[in-house]
């Protein structure tokens, strides 16, 4: 796991490729808003978190984000463990960002 700072996370999502946009945070957060082409599971379900994550392309780069930073990190320490082998943790979470947002 690798934690990046806004700019780093911004410009590995335009660059990488095999790239997974990763939102851990909960329904009713991701309805405030969210980062385009991510997929949405949320850390707070326990196994069900392990079991959608499981079922994850191993392979592919996963930019991680929750609100702040605090359950993404948990959340690529969860997959790096599962053997998930490029995690990025978006630092500052969703509170910071500043690139594109899209509202429900």
């Amino acid at each position: 796991m690798a934690d990046y700072t806004q700019e780093e996370w911004q410009e590995g999502i335009a660059t990488d490729t095999d790239v997974v946009i990763l939102d851990v945070r909960t329904e009713d957060e991701v309805e405030e808003g969210h980062i385009p082409n991510m997929i949405n599971i949320d850390i707070r379900q326990g196994q069900g978190f392990l079991d959608e994550i499981e079922k994850l392309d191993k392979s592919k780069k996963y930019y991680v984000y929750c609100r702040s930073g605090a359950r993404s990190a948990q959340a690529c320490a969860l997959m790096n463990q599962m053997g998930f082998e490029t995690t990025y943790n978006l630092l500052g979470g969703f509170m910071e960002w500043e690139g594109e947002i899209v509202e429900e």
